[in-house]
Formats: structure tokens, C-alpha cells, sequence
């Protein structure tokens, strides 16, 4: 009975928190640096008479950067980093849209792209070359962009999150434990225990405050300031922190200190980029920096600066002084939950005199009562959600999981399944099978006798052997008539246990997948499918064979190649793009290939490309605002992270894929490379950043030829479409008809010289 009391009341207690509202602080001030300039943005309200308007502005040292603004609309948040400058529209309903603006050191006038659209955004942060946000609707998980290889998709419950160079820190909403992920070693795995009300990042290195005020730091720094602290602003090698009585304490490299002429200064948040630190001042919320020396003359860079949204509702207070700069009857909100990095102004003023320490109180404080009962709840509800998730596991036991296979049985699209419901996968191949040819799709196709095959290959001699596919080895072989073919054999395994049965499966359905997908298709830049064979022990696929090989031979693994020139390579990358277009916009119904890359695009005697290797494919939905639901597959370096992370797939994953083999193209290096420090490398991190700073001469692959004067545009141009085509959100890639038409036009500038810019490759604006 007791224990039923208590659950009760922990329920009554659990719904009351759940009530309240919570202001989220946000970002309101951001630094952006290249390589000679510092770009600092704020956000302000100019026009009080426009209820919870608030506007970007922005400046550069030296002055010379302009952003493409819409001076009609407002934003609720800004993050930036080495060349880019991210902003959260102030949101009109449940949803958020977010854009960046990316820009090089001789930028002028940068337009505006979008990047996101969907479940609200909070609390946005940005490193030298990532920003991430926590989604509301997903339980605050975690969401990045620029950071393909990052899989942020099960980082949830946060509340307040820190972006480093290649890390990202965040305080668990129910405990504020703090939690790390990423490359960096010298961050992750690093993390101090503990309870904590407030994190930032720096380059290299983290500091956390305590519940009872004190400083936490881990990584690439060797020393931290005493005392109690509410807010962090972290740089490259450098650090401060704004103490409890408002007044700000710096430390790191060369003895790095605040300037004399702020030691005095009350603030009410701070925030800071490599070498770079502004602060908010209490007094007349004016944003003034320091750390570099065209501040000594000038630290004022704006005046009446946002410190958080303008709200008509402050259930736990309001920032002294801020309804100056919020429209009639709206002020700044002061934090109900635990002190974050975005910096949450505090409810009370700057104390007169500085304090010289805190009183301690003996018993049960109201801070350690507070989060009494926070854990309390938080162990409470994470006791339910796990005995939710037990039920779940248990009542969907026995059905279908599979790595390729469909989610949803119903939605746009035929996609056969790759399993059968229940046993008897013989069966269900035979059942397919015999689909495939009662369609009279297979009419045009020889069924090869096995004997002849055998002869042919020596016995699928390893000497034959030229590579493999997606449900097993391919062969080089010679018909008695002297006609070349590709023979591909799946490795077939009819005893054995349940974990290669279902690998076994996997490569019965590969097989059905590419013979019902080839003996329907009729492409100049397929590969045509000649025959097959087909028993209870074998399963086998005769090709053309292709003379010249793969398009990944000539890139990495050949000394000499045809492919050695850029009007060449384009005309292949053309072809390949209307095989692939082909698929998905004149096949009925449309094909999804899911495993596009350079191995998978063949060439023939006459170095036309052809694409091959439908073992993944599946049937699409009829339109492209549908998509299949399944479980990501492919090939690791190539894949649609949307895909990989939502499980949604879209003709724009193959998109996706194919612009990771324009970046090889244009670069030489593999999809998933290693630095010249040996450590692995993604060719989208590696390439796109060149391309948006229009340096991609410098990346080129050095085997090739430097472009002549008529080849520069075109490679140039080649370089926007496949950044076009790797952007994180589908809806913002081009179609593959929009891909094979500008590749087509990039060829024709090899041979005359039209002009071409870069915005007819934009699929999307603001």
C-alpha cells in the first residue's frame, strides 16, 4: 500500500513538472572566422512596435562581408564557425527552419541556403566546422549538421548542448550528467562526474560547472580559475568564464587575460570562437569583443543586444532592465531550469560589492531538495519508459527484421519483401521467380545450362575471378561461341545455422532483386543482364562483359587510364547520371538503385559507362514526395546519412550517392580516405568546404592534367553540382534529370566556352 502511495504521488508529482513552462535560453550572438577575417552577428529588435521581431546583424574586421537578408523576416537563433554562419527563423508554428550562410575569405555578398526544415530547433551551438541543435519533438535529441559521418540519431534527453571541434558535449535533462561524442579522444571518454548546470566547448578541450558553482575542465587545457561560476565561453587554447558576481575571469595560452578595461564589467552572458570573445554587458546590453587587437580601438560592436527571446509569460522571472528591448508588454525570461551555455540572465542584478565567498547552510538546502525530487522523477520515468519498451519488445517478437527490408507493408511503392513472414524462403525465391517470368519479362533472357557455365569459368576458377557483387563473385569467361560474358555466382550455404540462413536470404533475395530489375530495363548506360541460371544450389547471372572495367580501377588503382583527361571523366560521369536517371524516371514503376558508387559503374570497349549491381534495388514510389521506410543499406562512405538516420528512402539517396562519385572524380581520392596524417577521411568532409570557398583547383586530383582555360568552368561547375548534390537534406538535391542536364552543359564548355554560374545549380532559397 505504501509503495502504491508513493508511486502515485510520484505520478501526481511527475504530471505537475511536466506543466510548467520552461523558457529555453538561446543564441543570440555568434562569431564566424576565416582565415583573415572575423565576422560577428547579433540578434536585435530595431522596431519595438513589431511584436517579437527581432533581426540579424551583422559586421566584419576588416569590413568587407555581406549576408543576402530578408529584411521581412526574423530569426530566433544564430550559430557560427570557420566560414559559416547558421540562423533558426523565428518560428510561425510547431516547426523550424534553419540556414546558413557559407562564405570565404574574399567573400562580398553571400547568399542564403536552407538546411533543415521540420520539429522545432533549440538550443544551437556551432564549432569551427559543425552545428548541431537538440530537436524538442524527438525527447531533445540530438541533431547535426555539416558532420556527415557523425550519427547523432540516438544522443537524446539534453539539455543544453556544447559543440567542439570534433566533439560535441551535453548535460542529460534528468541528472545533469555530462556525456561526449565525437573524434576527439582527448574530449570523449574524458568527462568529469558529477551533476552540472552549464557546458561549453572550446577547439580542443570542455569545462562544465557544477551544481555548486565550480569549474570542471578536461582536454587539451592545464589550468582553470577558483571560484564560483554561471557561464563559459570557451576558444582555441584560450578560455573564459563569468563568475557568480557577473564579472569575467580569462585564462590560457601566453597568460591570455581580460583586458584592464573590463575587470570591472558586469555581464550577462558570454561567448567566445578560437581567438575571439564577446561578452553582453549588464549595464546597457551593448555586445563589446576583445582578443584581437582591432578591439583595443573599438570593443563596442553593437548596441542593445538580445541576451534570449522576448516573452510575454516569465513564470520564473525576468532579466532586470530587458523590457527596453522587447516590444510593448514582452521581456527577456530568466531560466526555470539550471543555468545553460547559451547563458540565461540571472533574476537578480549584479551585487554592489564583490563577494568573497558563499555562506554555507546546514540541512537540507532548497537546491538539494530541488533535485531530490528531479532525480526522483527522472528514475521514475525512466523506470516506465524501460518497462514500456519490454512490453514493445515482447509483444513484437517474431517479426521481421532485416537490414534492406521494408518497415511499412503498405505506402507508395511494390518493394517485394526480402523475407518471408514465416520459414519456407525456398518458396518465396521460387514464388518470385516465376513472377518475374510469367511478367514475359524474361523472354529476351537465355537460360544458360550449367555445364556450359561450369566450362566457361574452369570450374569458377579463382583465375577467372575479376571481382564481386552484391550476392557474390564475379567471373570473366568466354562462350563456346567466343562471346564475352560476366558470370556472377552467389556462394550458396543450404546447411547451415539461422545467422548465415538469413545471410543466405539476403543474397537469394540480391538475386531476384537484379534479375527481375535488369530483365525489365533497356539502357544505352545499364548493364544488360544476358541470362541466368537457377536450382536449388545454384543461383547465377550472365552480363556483357565490360572491357575497360570499373570506374574505381581507373580512379585508385591504375597508374595509366584513358580517364586521365576532365572532358573524359565528365562525359562518364554523364553517362552514369542518365543510367541512374533512367531508373528513376522511366522505369514503371521507379527504380531506388541504394548502391551507387565508383565500383558499380562499368565501362565497355568504348568507355561508355554503364551502371551495374542492382542486388540492393528496389522498386520506388510513384512520386518523389513519397518514400519507402526501411532500414538503411549500402555502402559505408556512400550512403544518404538522411537515409541512414530516418530510414526513409527517396530517388534523393541515390542522388546523394552519386554526387560522393562526382567529389571522386574530382579529387582522386576514395569515398572513405585517409589523411595525410593516416587518420580516415570522409571525400564529402574533405571536398565540400573547397568547393563553397571557390578553392577547389586546390584539391583537384594532381594526376590529372591542370584544366585548361575552357576545362576550369566546366570543373568548376561540376564541383557546385556534386556540393548541390551531397547537401544533408533530400528535398534541397537536385533531381538525377536536374544532375545528367548540368553535367551535360559542364561537357559542352570543355568544347566551347559559354558562360555558366554557380546559382543555376541552387535547388533551393529562402
Amino acid at each position: 500500500m505504501a509503495n502504491s502511495s508513493f508511486c502515485l504521488l510520484l505520478f501526481i508529482l511527475f504530471c505537475f513538472l511536466s506543466s510548467l513552462t520552461i523558457i529555453n535560453t538561446l543564441s543570440t550572438v555568434s562569431i564566424s572566422e576565416t582565415s583573415n577575417r572575423t565576422f560577428i552577428c547579433a540578434l536585435q529588435n530595431p522596431n519595438r512596435q513589431v511584436q517579437g521581431q527581432s533581426n540579424l546583424n551583422c559586421t566584419s574586421f576588416p569590413p568587407g562581408i555581406s549576408l543576402q537578408l530578408n529584411r521581412n523576416l526574423s530569426y530566433a537563433e544564430i550559430a557560427g564557425g570557420s566560414g559559416f554562419l547558421c540562423a533558426l527563423r523565428t518560428p510561425s508554428s510547431s516547426n523550424s527552419i534553419m540556414g546558413c550562410w557559407r562564405f570565404s575569405a574574399n567573400a562580398t555578398n553571400v547568399p542564403f541556403k536552407r538546411v533543415y526544415h521540420g520539429p522545432v530547433i533549440q538550443n544551437m551551438d556551432a564549432g569551427n566546422s559543425h552545428v548541431c541543435g537538440l530537436v524538442t519533438q524527438n525527447n531533445n535529441s540530438l541533431k547535426c549538421w555539416q558532420w556527415p559521418r557523425f550519427d547523432s540519431s540516438k544522443v537524446t534527453n539534453l539539455s543544453s548542448i556544447a559543440v567542439g571541434e570534433n566533439f560535441v558535449c551535453g548535460l542529460s535533462e534528468s541528472s545533469g550528467k555530462v556525456t561526449c561524442s565525437g573524434g576527439d579522444t582527448g574530449v570523449v571518454g574524458k568527462e568529469p562526474g558529477g551533476a552540472h548546470s552549464a557546458i561549453a566547448a572550446g577547439f580542443r578541450h570542455a569545462c562544465a560547472i557544477s551544481i555548486d558553482g565550480s569549474l570542471d575542465c578536461w582536454g587539451d587545457v592545464d589550468q582553470k580559475p577558483q571560484g564560483k561560476f554561471v557561464d563559459l565561453a570557451l576558444g582555441e587554447n584560450r578560455s573564459c568564464a563569468l563568475r557568480d558576481n557577473r564579472t569575467v575571469a580569462c585564462w590560457g595560452q601566453n597568460n591570455f587575460r581580460i583586458p584592464k578595461r573590463f575587470e570591472g564589467t558586469f555581464f550577462v552572458a558570454i561567448v567566445a570562437k578560437r581567438s575571439v570573445f564577446c561578452g553582453i554587458v549588464y549595464s546597457n546590453f551593448s555586445l563589446v569583443c576583445w582578443g584581437a587587437k582591432f578591439f583595443d580601438t573599438n570593443a563596442e560592436v553593437f548596441e542593445n543586444v538580445l541576451p534570449g527571446p522576448c516573452r510575454s509569460n516569465c513564470p520564473c522571472g525576468i532579466l532586470l532592465g530587458s523590457a527596453t528591448l522587447c516590444s510593448s508588454g514582452m521581456s527577456i525570461c530568466t531560466s526555470c531550469s539550471p543555468r545553460n551555455k547559451t547563458g540565461s540572465p540571472s533574476p537578480s542584478p549584479p551585487p554592489t560589492s564583490s563577494p568573497t565567498g558563499t555562506t554555507k547552510s546546514s540541512g537540507w538546502s532548497k537546491k538539494m531538495v530541488a533535485f531530490l525530487v528531479v532525480g526522483c522523477v527522472g528514475c521514475s520515468s525512466l523506470l516506465l519508459v524501460f518497462c514500456f519498451f519490454i512490453y514493445w519488445h515482447c509483444k513484437g517478437k517474431g517479426g521481421r527484421v532485416h537490414d534492406s527490408g521494408r518497415l511499412d507493408e503498405s505506402g507508395t511503392g511494390s518493394a517485394s519483401p526480402s523475407h518471408p513472414e514465416g520459414g519456407g524462403g525456398r518458396g518465396v525465391l521460387e514464388k518470385r521467380l516465376s513472377h518475374v517470368i510469367s511478367l514475359g519479362n524474361g523472354s529476351h533472357l537465355e537460360e544458360y545450362s550449367l555445364q556450359v557455365l561450369l566450362e566457361a569459368t574452369n570450374n569458377f576458377s579463382e583465375d577467372k575471378k575479376i571481382g564481386t557483387g552484391s550476392f557474390g563473385s564475379v567471373y570473366h569467361a568466354t562462350l563456346q561461341e567466343g562471346k564475352e560474358v560476366a558470370i556472377k555466382r552467389a556462394e550458396n550455404s543450404p546447411h547451415s545455422p539461422s545467422n548465415a540462413t538469413r545471410r543466405q536470404e539476403d543474397k537469394d533475395s540480391a538475386f531476384v532483386n537484379e534479375l527481375e530489375s535488369l530483365s525489365r530495363l533497356h539502357h544505352k548506360n545499364l548493364v544488360r543482364l544476358l541470362g541466368f541460371y537457377e536450382d536449388a544450389n545454384e543461383r547465377i547471372l550472365v552480363y556483357e562483359y565490360m572491357n575497360n572495367g570499373s570506374l574505381n580501377e581507373h580512379l585508385h588503382k591504375l597508374h595509366t587510364s584513358a580517364l586521365m583527361s576532365w572532358a573524359v571523366r565528365i562525359k562518364v560521369a554523364l553517362d552514369a547520371a542518365r543510367g541512374i536517371e533512367y531508373l528513376h524516371q522511366y522505369a514503371t514503376p521507379p527504380i531506388i538503385h541504394r548502391d551507387i558508387k565508383s565500383s558499380n559503374i562499368l565501362l565497355d570497349s568504348k568507355w561508355t559507362a554503364k551502371v551495374s549491381d542492382f542486388g540492393l534495388s528496389l522498386m520506388g514510389p510513384e512520386d518523389e514526395e513519397s518514400h519507402l521506410s526501411l532500414l538503411a543499406a549500402g555502402t559505408v562512405g556512400y550512403m544518404d546519412p538522411e537515409y541512414y538516420r530516418l530510414q526513409m528512402l527517396t530517388t534523393k539517396s541515390d542522388v546523394y550517392s552519386f554526387g560522393v562519385v562526382l567529389l571522386e572524380i574530382l579529387s582522386g581520392h576514395k569515398a572513405i580516405h585517409k589523411n595525410e596524417n593516416g587518420v580516415p577521411r570522409n571525400v564529402v568532409d574533405f571536398m565540400v568546404p573547397y568547393i563553397n570557398q571557390d578553392e577547389l583547383h586546390r584539391v583537384l586530383d594532381p594526376r590529372v592534367p591542370p584544366p585548361t582555360p575552357y576545362e576550369i568552368e566546366a570543373v568548376a561547375y561540376v564541383g557546385y553540382l556534386a556540393a548541390d548534390c551531397v547537401r544533408l537534406e533530400g528535398r534541397d538535391r537536385p533531381t538525377m534529370t536536374e544532375v545528367a542536364n548540368y553535367l551535360e552543359k559542364a561537357l559542352a564548355v570543355c568544347l566551347a566556352k559559354p558562360s555558366m554560374s554557380r546559382s543555376t545549380t541552387n535547388t533551393s532559397d529562402e
